[in-house]
């Protein structure tokens, strides 16, 4: 995830003491605690990241790692290993580099080393090298904004990063920007940043992948007799033709009408109208008159 500054975060000078950290935390603690901001989000993820914070300062061998290794530190036993192997004594006890030997019991550690963290464990000379930290981030669309393909500018530990969201991008679908994460170690290549997405409801379609689902109100009139409606859809409003005698609850497609698909440029899913039929209330004294004849009719 994304690099954080822990003495930042509970606002303390990096020379604190144990006693220090833990008051800064108990302090803090209080204040963004979700009981006491109920439904703040703001407050909630502040609270998580005292708590983190705290569980990196608040322990001394974590913290000396931290302090050494900065958002590195969580691969510092890996560090120092690749560092130490680097050289050893031979049989006459003097130091060689085993970088310059053929592959031996040394390259070995090189292999499993490699294979558990990728390129962060490739040598350049007679250093590791280590890729950078992945940061994380996450990202809230509307429908509308998922619907069409655009390009988005987000701020990632002080820097901004604009890239493209492709249309159709679906919730809780998390896309990798390249090059983009913590900084390298003795060269190695930067990590990349991994950004999730949160598609907010709308109030007149739901989403289910590439379909798209709505209710069109008709009056009892209408669903009787029949006629014509406009319904409203991603692309402009469309009319809809309804037979006499229509149902409540009856189901209509229209194909090619509902969410675009990820990646695949010109290809939809379809939208599905659901018809609710509208009972008329407050009758006039005519109309009430009328719906009773007719109800003598349908009774004969």
């Amino acid at each position: 995830m994304a690099f954080i500054d822990y003495y930042k975060v509970l606002e303390v000078d990096k020379n604190a003491t144990d006693a220090e950290i833990k008051k800064a935390y108990r302090k803090l603690a209080r204040k963004y605690h979700p009981d006491i901001n109920p439904n703040d989000k703001e407050a909630e993820k502040k609270f998580k990241e005292i708590n983190e914070a705290n569980e990196v300062l608040g322990n001394t061998e974590k913290r000396k790692k931290y302090d050494a290794y900065g958002e590195h530190w969580q691969h510092a036993a890996e560090y120092e290993k690749a560092n130490q192997g680097q050289r050893y004594y031979n049989s006459s006890g003097s130091q060689e580099d085993f970088n310059s030997y053929g592959r031996d019991a040394h390259d070995d550690y090189s292999d499993f080393f490699e294979s558990l963290f990728g390129n962060r464990g490739k040598r350049h000379g007679s250093a590791h090298q280590f890729k950078g930290s992945d940061y994380t981030s996450e990202l809230q669309l509307n429908l509308e904004e998922a619907y069409t393909t655009h390009k988005k500018t987000i701020t990632v530990n002080g820097k901004n990063i604009r890239f493209t969201i492709p249309a159709g991008i679906e919730n809780g679908q998390t896309i990798k920007i390249t090059g983009h994460g913590g900084d390298g170690m003795n060269g190695g290549p930067k990590g990349d940043l991994y950004i999730t997405f949160t598609i907010n409801n709308h109030p007149d379609f739901k989403r289910d992948k590439d379909n798209l689902y709505a209710t069109v109100t008709l009056d009892l009139y209408k669903a009787v007799l029949g006629g014509e409606v406009t319904v409203n859809t991603f692309d402009g409003k469309a009319k809809l033709k309804i037979a006499p005698g229509t149902q409540n609850g009856t189901k209509v497609k229209l194909k090619g009408k509902g969410f675009p698909v990820y990646k695949k440029e010109g290809h939809f899913g379809d939208l599905y109208i659901t018809f609710q039929i509208k009972i008329p209330t407050q009758l006039t004294n005519k109309e009430l008159e009328l719906f009773t004849e007719l109800s003598k009719l349908r009774s004969t």
